[in-house]
């Protein structure tokens, strides 16, 4: 009778598998092993060594943090990078804020322009009708102007006040070379200095601009001229004094 085979015949005991920690660095304290003798194994089939020996590979020895050697540089090239990006920020901002004031100043210069340029045209309009206003004058002054041509000329002379127009030139002014024409002069000791004592044609002014100048008669002062004591008659017995009976000789 044949009986069954049983592989498991004929072979030992299992033999129990051993792993063996070879880290220089214990994971749990992180401190540095000392290095201890290998632990002979024990004896047994040798053809089993190299494969429990083959089942555990070795770790490889974590690489310890070292300080940079001699010639490396020792700068952050993450911290580099920030540094040139911030730079860059400041000079984009820097020129935007150049270029905000450029088109600041540019605006005031055009609105200042413009503004020159209308009253220049309202100034030009104006000085072609200052002979109407001339007109409109000497009219009043002859009494002509009456009924509607008093009512036009009325609101004419309001509107060009309004815009700007203001007349100038009036008896009694001080005399201004500046907005004053003297074509007549002469001096009086009824004032303190030249004075406009004649106008012949008004002066207009548009703004800070002046259109014409004041066609005037100036009068100076006068100095008051040198008065002299009258000589006292000689009384009854009295001689008189050289300087006296000099002038009576004279006489």
């Amino acid at each position: 009778m044949t009986g069954r085979y049983d592989e498991t015949e004929g072979q030992g005991p299992e033999e129990p598998v051993v792993v063996r920690d070879r880290r220089r660095i214990d994971p749990l304290t992180g401190e540095v092993r000392s290095a201890a003798p290998e632990a002979e194994p024990k004896e047994g089939p040798k053809h089993a060594a190299p494969a429990e020996e083959a089942a555990v590979p070795a770790e490889p020895e974590p690489a310890a943090h070292a300080g940079p050697g001699l010639g490396e540089s020792i700068v952050d090239d993450s911290v580099s990078v920030a540094t040139g990006l911030e730079k860059e920020l400041a000079e984009r901002t820097a020129d935007l804020q150049r270029l905000q004031a450029e088109y600041a100043n540019y605006r005031k210069r055009v609105d200042r322009d413009r503004e020159q340029v209308v009253a220049g045209a309202k100034a030009s309009v104006v000085n072609d009708l200052l002979p109407l206003l001339d007109d409109l004058e000497r009219a009043e002054q002859h009494g002509d102007l009456t009924g509607a041509f008093k009512a036009v000329g009325e609101k004419l002379v309001g509107s060009l006040q309004r815009s700007g127009l203001e007349a100038f030139g009036a008896e009694g002014e001080p005399f201004d070379p500046s907005v004053h024409e003297a074509v007549q002069h002469s001096t009086s000791p009824d004032v303190a200095g030249p004075t406009v004592t004649t106008v012949m044609r008004r002066g207009y002014r548009f703004g800070e601009r002046v259109l014409r100048a004041a066609l005037v008669g100036v009068t100076d002062h006068e100095p008051g001229g040198s008065t002299t004591e009258p000589i006292d008659q000689p009384v009854g017995g009295e001689l008189p004094l050289e300087g006296e009976l000099f002038d009576e000789n004279n006489r």
